[in-house]
């Protein structure tokens, strides 16, 4: 099982203070016994940036959501992911000529499970793209019908390793995706989300894609069997559905 990390209210950049040490060196052959100083080596800039990554998961195991941090508008596509020696491998691709905007936010990018993939057993996760990488362990799950078969295009989702954080996966216009208002927990082992009502203006197109979301909620008592319900929309009346893994 993987350690939690805890969830943040906020985001932050860590400041880095550099402290330069300074003093006299003695010279070498000067008695002192000093010598001279090997420089430090340069830090080795082709190497990729290490990156926070996340993983739940949905579909009844058919997918995964990979969680990221960065832009809410500019959310990479998953191009590529192979199964092999225990290790899924994830390529990312950020959208090419998006306007993106400045906020640093957790977003979702959805991968479908290759075959190989047992959802029962832990899974070893690498996320790479350009100029960055990352992993996570996403604990197993027993009971899921795992890569293969089709969708059946009900909600669904799954806890992340951050606690409290589980993303949803739900169905429907892509334009028109859902706006949760209030995440909260309603019972020991009971998630409530609401989802904003649309517009009644709003033209959404007439696809069917899936639509991820990453969402938090504080105060539950059972670590695992939590359901959510999903309320508010005339899309969702009280949809219900479990939150795959431990929380």
């Amino acid at each position: 099982m993987t350690r939690r990390r805890m969830v943040l209210s906020g985001f932050g950049l860590a400041a880095v203070v550099a402290v330069a040490l300074t003093g006299c060196a003695t010279p070498a052959g000067s008695g002192g016994g000093g010598g001279t100083t090997e420089p430090a080596p340069a830090p080795d800039a082709s190497a990729p940036a290490a990156v926070e990554v996340d993983a739940a998961w949905l579909d009844d195991g058919r997918s995964i959501g990979i969680v990221t941090q960065g832009s809410s508008t500019c959310v990479p596509m998953a191009e590529d992911a192979t199964y092999a020696d225990g290790v899924l491998t994830v390529t990312l691709v950020e959208p090419e000529d998006a306007a993106c905007t400045r906020d640093l936010v957790p977003r979702v990018s959805l991968v479908g499970v290759p075959e190989g993939v047992d959802p029962a057993e832990d899974l070893d996760i690498v996320v790479d793209g350009e100029g960055f990488r990352g992993e996570t362990e996403l604990d197993g799950v027993s009971g899921l019908a795992g890569p293969g078969g089709e969708t059946q295009y009900a909600p669904s989702a799954g806890w992340t390793n951050t606690d409290g954080q589980f993303v949803v996966l739900t169905w429907g216009s892509s334009s028109c995706a859902p706006v949760f208002q209030e995440v909260v927990a309603t019972g020991p082992a009971e998630v409530t989300a609401t989802v904003e009502e649309p517009p009644a203006d709003q033209v959404c197109t007439m696809d069917m894609a899936p639509r991820a979301a990453v969402l938090v909620v504080d105060g539950l008592e059972e670590d695992d069997a939590v359901e959510l319900i999903l309320t508010g929309s005339p899309e969702f009346a009280d949809v219900r559905t479990p939150i795959l893994g431990s929380n």
